[in-house]
């Protein structure tokens, strides 16, 4: 995907995109389409992923008056808590954000993909790493945010996890599990 995503010249920075959940051309349009959505719009309170691709989405939220939960990198099952909008950049988020142990009262989880299917299944970088990485309730519904050319038929190895909604700069996706290339 990586290579295909390069190719089409769709990344934006950090390049190259390999090794991490790229930052895809559109980005913006794709957190604007999911933050619109009905089933996204109500909430208040979202966990968050830290990449690059995700950046849009935070400063949109958190200009909206939505309370973010970021996981920290470097200190596993810890959050910064963010409602100050300069807290959208990693960089920022020690500054103006507040460690958390626990994302309390989370509503969804919206996590960064290097691809997904149509079926729900979301793959990240490569470390098994999604809502259940991160302790978070099974329940909890997951989102992410996708260029058209990252979503498959189907996945070339079990999903990471599973999502609910998939934001394109196009469209909302909603998957079908029942989805089968017959």
């Amino acid at each position: 995907m990586w290579d295909r995503l390069a190719a089409a010249r769709l990344c934006a920075f950090p390049l190259p995109p390999h090794g991490h959940c790229p930052n895809f051309v559109g980005t913006l349009g794709a957190a604007r389409r999911l933050l619109a959505h009905p089933e996204v719009a109500p909430l208040r309170t979202l966990v968050v992923g830290p990449e690059r691709a995700l950046l849009p989405l935070r400063r949109l939220a958190l200009a909206s008056g939505v309370t973010l939960y970021v996981p920290q990198g470097h200190r596993a099952g810890w959050y910064w808590r963010l409602t100050d909008p300069a807290g959208a950049q990693l960089g920022r988020m020690a500054a103006v954000g507040e460690a958390a142990r626990h994302p309390e009262g989370a509503q969804a989880a919206v996590l960064a993909c290097v691809a997904a299917d149509l079926t729900g299944g979301r793959l990240g970088k490569g470390f098994g790493w999604g809502a259940r990485g991160l302790g978070l309730s099974p329940v909890l519904p997951e989102y992410t945010l996708a260029h058209p050319v990252m979503l498959l038929p189907a996945l070339p190895c079990a999903p990471d996890s599973r999502v609910a909604l998939i934001a394109t700069p196009r469209g909302v996706h909603r998957p079908d599990p029942a989805f089968s290339q017959a």
